[in-house]
Order: C-alpha cells, then sequence, then structure tokens
C-alpha cells in the first residue's frame, strides 16, 4: 500500500480488513475513498482466496434491526453467499442478509466452552449459530432464537449440515418474548435422544448391539445468552418472574441452580475498564430492578470482549439470575414482553 498510495495520505494506511468466506470487507476513511479501486485490487491479487472486496457504506444496524449494513463492490462479483468454518462447525449463509462477525470467534470458543454437555441453553439472538451450533456439538441443548428469518433459515440449514439439529431448537421470534415463552416450553417439554458410543468399523457387525445413552432434556435453562450489544440490556425485565411459582425445581428444593445470563453491551473505554464496570453494574441493576454487584450483592463477571471503535468497546457481562428477580410476582398485565 505505501507504493501505490501518495505520501501525504500514508498517515493511516489501511492495512486491516476482514475476511468473510471469499469476501473481503473494508472499512475505508474518507481520504482513501478515491483509491479505492486501487486498494480493492491489490488486495485480490495478494490475496488468491478473495474473490470479492466490498466496503460498508454505513454503520452496522443502521439499515435495519437486522444488524445488516450497506455495501459497494469494489472488486470482483457482487456474490455474498460465503461458506466459513468456526469451532469445527460450517457455516454458509448470504453475508448480505444476516450479521457474522469473523473477529468474535474467540469470544464464541470462550463462552461455548463453558456450557456443560446435556445442560439447556437459551441463545435470545442467535444469528446463524456461532454459538447455537458449536455448543450443539458438544450435545448441549440449545433453544436458539433469531428475529431475522434470513438468520433463522441459516441456522436450521447449517443445523442440518453439521448433524446437529437433534439439539437446535430453532425459532424465529421477538426476543422479549421468547425469553419467558422458552422458559415456560422447557418446563413441559419431554425431549430425550439415545447416544450410540462409536465404534470401530473392525468391531462392527450387523447382529452386534450397540449400547446407547439416553440423554433428556432438562427442564430449565443453564445459560441464557443474549448477543446484541446495542440494545441486549433493555431485555433483561422479560427475565423478573420468569420461575415465579417453580421455586421448587431449584436450590435449596433440588440441586438446579438458577441460571447464568450473558449479555452484551457497548461502553467507553479506559485503562483498566473500572467506571464501565460500574455503568454496567449500574444499567443491569436498573433493568432488573435488583442490585447486581457490590458487596453482599450477587456477582457479576465483566468480560472485556474487544475495541470497536476509539473510545468504544464491547463487554459481556455474566451473571446468575438472583431468586428475587426470577421468583418475583407480577401481574399478569405488568409482565415483561
Amino acid at each position: 500500500m505505501y507504493a501505490i498510495l501518495p505520501e501525504d495520505d500514508q498517515s493511516e494506511i489501511p492495512v486491516g480488513f476482514s475476511v468473510v468466506g471469499h469476501v473481503a470487507h473494508l472499512n475505508l476513511r474518507d481520504q482513501y475513498l478515491p483509491y479505492k479501486s486501487l486498494i480493492a485490487s491489490v488486495l485480490l491479487d495478494k490475496n488468491p482466496s478473495i474473490r470479492t472486496v466490498i466496503n460498508k457504506i454505513d454503520d452496522v444496524g443502521e439499515e435495519n434491526e437486522f444488524r445488516t449494513f450497506k455495501y459497494e463492490v469494489l472488486a470482483g462479483p457482487d456474490d455474498m453467499n460465503v461458506e466459513v468454518k468456526e469451532q469445527d462447525c460450517f457455516f454458509k449463509f448470504d453475508y448480505s442478509q444476516v450479521y457474522w462477525n469473523t473477529r468474535l470467534g474467540t469470544e464464541h470458543h470462550r463462552l461455548v466452552s463453558k456450557f456443560e454437555r446435556g445442560e439447556a441453553v437459551c441463545d435470545v439472538m442467535a444469528g446463524v449459530g456461532p454459538f447455537a451450533l458449536p455448543a450443539a456439538k458438544r450435545k448441549v441443548w440449545v433453544w436458539a432464537n433469531d428475529l431475522n428469518p434470513a438468520s433463522h433459515e441459516s441456522l436450521v440449514r447449517n443445523a442440518r449440515r453439521n448433524k446437529v439439529s437433534d439439539f437446535i431448537n430453532p425459532f424465529c421470534e421477538d426476543g422479549h418474548s421468547f425469553i419467558r415463552s422458552s422458559a415456560t416450553s422447557l418446563l413441559s417439554s419431554n425431549r430425550d435422544l439415545a447416544i450410540f458410543s462409536k465404534v470401530s468399523r473392525s468391531y462392527r457387525t450387523p447382529t452386534k448391539a450397540i449400547n446407547a445413552q439416553i440423554m433428556v432434556e432438562p427442564k430449565t435453562f443453564s445459560h441464557y445468552i443474549l448477543n446484541l450489544p446495542a440494545s441486549a440490556i433493555t431485555f433483561l425485565p422479560s427475565f423478573i418472574g420468569l420461575y415465579a411459582g417453580h421455586e421448587h425445581l431449584f436450590k435449596p428444593h433440588t440441586e438446579t441452580r438458577l441460571p447464568m445470563v450473558h449479555v452484551y453491551c457497548f461502553s467507553t473505554k479506559s485503562d483498566d475498564n473500572k467506571a464501565e464496570e460500574e455503568k454496567i453494574c449500574s444499567e443491569v441493576s436498573e433493568q432488573l430492578g435488583y442490585q447486581i454487584g457490590g458487596v453482599g450483592r450477587e456477582e457479576m463477571e465483566i468480560w472485556d470482549v474487544r475495541d470497536v471503535a476509539p473510545q468504544k468497546r464491547m463487554f459481556c457481562a455474566s451473571f446468575r439470575l438472583p431468586a428475587e428477580v426470577a421468583f418475583r410476582k407480577v401481574n399478569a398485565e405488568m409482565k415483561p414482553g
């Protein structure tokens, strides 16, 4: 790039870009727009796996609530049907119709690693399944929802392709109501699944029976994922009274604990994140009507996910749903969602 751009425009030379399948995704600053075609040609020439180069021309989510974006094709065909691999799962989708961020791969792995085999997880804004499919591969029961029909369709197709459909229960609904309806539906669900042990080919015979483990879906979720950083915190009132009347299903009556909630959000940046942590705790507490964080209160882990802009950072706030929130009595006409 230094060889092809004028010296006066090399102070913040564009060297970083995202790759989604065969598509290179740029976000060029205004001063480099006159050279956009030249930059795209260089990318195609130096990266054989890239066939299409695009430049984003608005902010993610500005066009609609599905977090898609407007773009212009700088080089190659306008082909946004891509294939990517993450956590040993294959994803195929139309990148122009759904949300995908390659830079979140490490975060997807971090959170999925917290899920235990046989648990039930509710992914409220599942997208094409970057949390749901790897979790299902771990034999976690996943109720995966997304409001975007294109994301929902891709999730269903990719679940089949990765042979995890038995562990994925897909929905295309509003997230506010899904938090409550999924908890109610799971209470009455009676799904089970026979898991057969893998046997070496040399030991397989038509007459030999293979012992199967019967996995039974739990009646309650162990984790909720709310991955919509711009507004996910505003979905938290839907957890108020979530399990009212079902106290007997949880500790101290059983060994079952109330679910963990993992909610993604944006905040400002600082060297130690202390101010941001206090702000996030305050916002979560306000939405729940109950103090989270602080001495003698429910603990919250706030994970620094990544920087998204010079003064903007993405976080994941994780906390166990307090009994005072989950079992709170709420009048039917006042229930969230």
